[in-house]
């Protein structure tokens, strides 16, 4: 299986009530189909305190569907579909939009 979306891609979000909002990929799940991405899916986790951290609300990343984020094309900031090629012997990941290799 090929892999569009890898970790520290730039991706934007499609649908959903973070629809519009960018960032980072941090983690990837393949066999769930989930990626995490900074500042998006921001949720909240009650936490008990320990002898080793103090308890509280934290607020961290969450998880989102794949299908619901698009890559952004490094030339022109904009939303693209990713495409492969073989060049040298190695295959590569391109932007359909621009042609541009990433």
């Amino acid at each position: 299986m090929a892999k569009r979306i890898l970790n520290d891609d730039t991706v934007i979000v499609v649908t959903g009530k973070d629809k519009g909002k960018s960032g980072k990929v941090i983690k990837l799940d393949y066999k769930k189909n989930l990626v995490m991405v900074s500042g998006v899916n921001i949720i909240k986790r009650h936490k008990k305190k320990t002898d080793k951290s103090d308890g509280g609300i934290i607020e961290s990343e969450g998880f989102i569907n794949i299908s619901n984020v698009a890559i952004i094309c490094p030339k022109t900031n904009k939303k693209t579909k990713v495409g492969f090629k073989v060049l040298k012997n190695t295959k590569k990941r391109f932007s359909k939009s621009s042609g541009e290799t990433f």
